[in-house]
C-alpha cells in the first residue's frame, strides 16, 4: 500500500524545486508579467504534474540509486512548462 502522506511530501518537495528553477531562470519575465501570466505559468506546471510524478516514481522504482537525479529531472520538466508560458513558447 503506498503512504500517501509521502507522495503528498515528494510533491510538495518537488513543487517547490521547480518553483526555484522557474523563478532562478525566468528573474526579469517573473517581475514583468502580470497575475494572470504568472497563474498561467503555474497552471502549466500543475497540468504536469500527475505525469511527471508517475514518471519519477517508475523511474526510482526500477532503479532506486537514480533517485536524486530523477528527481532533479522531474522538477526541470515542471520548471519547463512554466518557463514556457512566461517565454511565450511550447514546451517540447
Amino acid at each position: 500500500m503506498i503512504n500517501t502522506a509521502k507522495i503528498e511530501n515528494l510533491g510538495t518537495k518537488l513543487a517547490e524545486a521547480a518553483l526555484q528553477v522557474l523563478m532562478r531562470t525566468c528573474r526579469q519575465e517573473i517581475a514583468a508579467a502580470s497575475g494572470d501570466e504568472l497563474e498561467a505559468a503555474c497552471a502549466a506546471m500543475r497540468a504536469k504534474a500527475a505525469d511527471v510524478v508517475d514518471q519519477l516514481l517508475d523511474d526510482t522504482r526500477g532503479a532506486p540509486w537514480v533517485a536524486e537525479a530523477a528527481f532533479a529531472a522531474a522538477a526541470l520538466e515542471l520548471a519547463h512548462a512554466g518557463i514556457a508560458v512566461l517565454k511565450h513558447k511550447e514546451p517540447q
